[in-house]
Parts: C-alpha cells; structure tokens; sequence
C-alpha cells in the first residue's frame, strides 16, 4: 500500500457525467484487477478520501487510469481538474479478480453495469495477457441508452467479444444485462461481474440456477479504505476473524467476492 502524491497525466470526458483520469504513480508497479485506490481531496474541510476502481494499469509508463462518475464533491472536484494537477492517492487497495480462477476455463463472461465496466476492462486486459483468447471471454455492458454514451465500449472490443444492453432499446438488447444474458442463452464456465447492487443479486441468482461459479466486484461508501472503520460491511455465510460476526469489510476482504459467499 502505497500513499503518494500522484501528478494527472491524461484527463478527458468520455460522456455526460462520466470522466477518465490517468495519474502517473508508484501504485502502478502493484495494482491488480479489481483493486481500487483512495483519492484525496484538496479541500481543508473534506478528510475523508473517494474510492475509485482501477480501470487500467500501465507498468511500463507507470500510471494508472480511473474512470468515475461524478456523484459528490470530491469526484466533482477530480473531474475539473487537468494535466499536471496532483492529487493524493492511497493503494492499491482491496482484493482483485482471481485470474488463476479461469485458466482452465473455455468461455468466461464479464458482466458490467454502468460505471461497474471500468475494473472490469483491467481483467479483461490481464485475462488476454495470459494466454486466453479473445474468443474465449464475452463482455456484457449494460448503458442507459446510446445518447448518454457507451463509454469504454470500443476499449472492451479490443480484447473480448462485446455483448450491449440498453435501459431503451437505442443499442444491442433493449432492457438489463441479465435480459441481454438469458436472450442470448450465453452459459458460460466462470463469470466476473461489477455493478449496482440489484444488478449483482441478479447475477448471483443466476449463477446458482446454473451452477456457475461467479465472482462479484461490491460497491461501498467507505471512508477509512483499509478496514479501520467497518463502515463497509456487507453481510456473508461465514464469520468474518476481524468482527466475529457474519459480515465482511468491502475495502478489504472484497471488494471482489465468491458470490455464493454474499447474502444479499
């Protein structure tokens, strides 16, 4: 874990409301799939720090890029800054997607809702830098519509097949990315999936009705990022060592989990 002040190397907008961010960092040399980092605001009367998944990693230049939504005042404040600005980060954080999971696996599916696509983009990446083919993962993106913008669609075509959903029909299958799932009758082998949290349960759902393994990436508020707080709990099977009780801390023991753990 690592806490550094990070300097903005690249920043654009990709639709409304939704921002990439590119810091050149140390955190860079560790960082795995579905980890995520904190992000320090520059206002004296905000301690706490934001989370944001790590879309993509870079060892070679030595950044990593973060794609987020604007929902509060410290990733408001990210999105309007530019090139050169440095902001405080702290990771990497949280326990990633398992890629050992689907090396003996011929067709894996990943699942992303909204702004749950980015981590999801560093797997795929990570996935193909290990051997398996392009043809072997599926990607499903669920959006609002064509109009609000399909960020990250094309970077996803890249490296897996890509599979649309649509709130109104404007691109690919008309409804949520389970509809998009069950049309196409798509029975994969192993699935990674991150999302809001109705999106989630219905993946688990699905997976125990097939008896596929899936592992869900969970999205908290958090304000400690390192389990000091248990402001993050999320109800599971089993006990957690640290609370004696059935919870888990997101910021650490996820935030990917087996899915069959999570009781929703």
């Amino acid at each position: 874990m690592i806490n550094e002040s990070a300097k903005i190397v690249k920043h654009e907008k990709l639709a409304e409301g939704v921002f990439s961010t590119s810091f050149e960092c140390c955190i860079s040399e560790t960082a795995l799939p579905g980890q995520f980092v904190m992000v320090g605001t520059k206002s004296d009367a905000r301690l706490l720090r934001r989370p944001i998944s790590i879309c993509e990693t870079d060892r070679e230049k030595g950044t990593i890029r973060l794609v987020y939504r604007v929902a509060g005042y410290g990733t408001a404040e990210l999105s309007k800054a530019g090139t050169g600005d440095e902001f405080k980060l702290l990771g990497p954080l949280g326990n990633g997607f398992s890629l050992e999971k689907a090396q003996d696996k011929k067709d894996i599916l990943l699942i992303g809702g909204g702004i749950g696509a980015p981590p999801l983009l560093s797997l795929a990446q990570a996935l193909r830098r290990t051997g398996i083919g392009k043809d072997s993962i599926t990607a499903v993106l669920g959006y609002r519509s064509m109009n609000a913008g399909l960020f990250l669609n094309e970077e996803f075509g890249k490296e897996v097949r890509v599979l649309l959903s649509t709130d109104d029909g404007s691109v690919g299958v008309r409804g949520t990315v389970m509809d998009a799932v069950r049309e196409r009758e798509l029975k994969p082998d192993i699935i990674y999936s991150c999302g809001p949290l109705v999106m989630l349960k219905a993946v688990k759902e699905f997976a125990e009705e097939n008896f596929i393994p899936a592992y869900i990436s969970l999205e908290e508020r958090m304000a400690c990022g390192v389990g000091a707080c248990l402001g993050c709990m999320v109800r599971t099977k089993n006990k957690d060592a640290h609370s004696h009780v059935n919870n888990a801390r997101v910021c650490t023991e996820g935030p990917v989990f087996d899915a069959s753990e999570v009781e929703f």
